[in-house]
């Protein structure tokens, strides 16, 4: 398959829902659908930041600030660090978000309700930073993330909805996203080009693209993926990983 055969994703079901009406306000506000074509390497990490959260993340201004925890602190050795979770978290299954509930690739003791202790072979005064980065989200049955699965098949199409309540009121404005991993470039540009996306992790614009109509991010000579303009994206964006550090979920909007 060298094209993007419009009629075999519909007969998949996927097509559907990658059809989303946009809105039309230059500021953040409820409502819509993001739809996203992703490679194969990014689909998984995609999902995983929407339905999970770390206990740290870097913001698009590069600062580091908590997720789950709230406040962290090391031994002189940089060997044992101790973190304080958030309070008032849940599951998307509604069971509730506790120091028992962390499992990450170390040791981690837990050291009350919301507090862990992470003891590491090394020293690495820069665990913080590790903690925010895709592989290291907290995963249960469920996340606590913005999104919830609506439906999952695995590698190749996800679709979540934004849950009702969660403590980051202040973000996640689709009311729900989807992403379908195409694997080709040119596939995952005429998808864009054809408006079945809005957001496609390629260098290039499709040759028949206009590109008035488009947006390169992060921006300048680095590349990692190109959105349409129906979307509302802060000036700021993340340029550790694609795709606004892998949040363009709870950070953009409709536009």
């Amino acid at each position: 398959m060298t094209r993007f055969d419009r009629r075999a994703l519909f007969a998949t079901g996927a097509a559907a829902a990658l059809l989303a009406a946009t809105g039309a306000s230059a500021t953040p506000q409820r409502g819509g659908r993001l739809r996203a074509a992703l490679s194969d390497d990014l689909f998984d990490r995609a999902v995983a930041a929407t339905v999970f959260d770390n206990l740290t993340e870097i913001a698009a201004d590069g600062t580091l600030r908590g997720e789950l925890a709230t406040e962290w602190m090391s031994d002189a050795s940089a060997l044992r660090w101790e973190f304080a979770l958030r309070e008032g978290v849940s599951f998307h299954d509604g069971t509730t978000f506790d120091a028992s509930a962390v499992t990450l690739p170390m040791k981690v003791e837990v050291l009350g309700t919301h507090r862990i202790a992470i003891t590491l072979d090394a020293p690495n005064p820069n665990l913080p930073y590790l903690l925010a980065q895709p592989g290291f989200e907290v995963r249960s049955d469920t996340g606590t993330g913005l999104y919830e699965v609506q439906k999952l098949d695995a590698g190749r199409h996800f679709i979540g909805s934004r849950t009702a309540q969660h403590w980051k009121q202040d973000a996640g404005w689709f009311d729900t996203v989807e992403f379908v991993r195409l694997g080709a470039d040119g596939i995952r540009a005429e998808a864009l080009r054809d408006g079945l996306v809005d957001v496609a992790d390629i260098v290039a614009l499709d040759a028949y693209a206009d590109p008035k109509d488009y947006v390169t991010l992060p921006g300048g000579d680095a590349t990692t993926h190109i959105a349409s303009r129906s979307l509302g994206i802060p000036l700021a964006v993340g340029t550790t990983w694609p795709l606004d550090n892998l949040r363009m979920a709870e950070r953009w909007w409709m536009a």
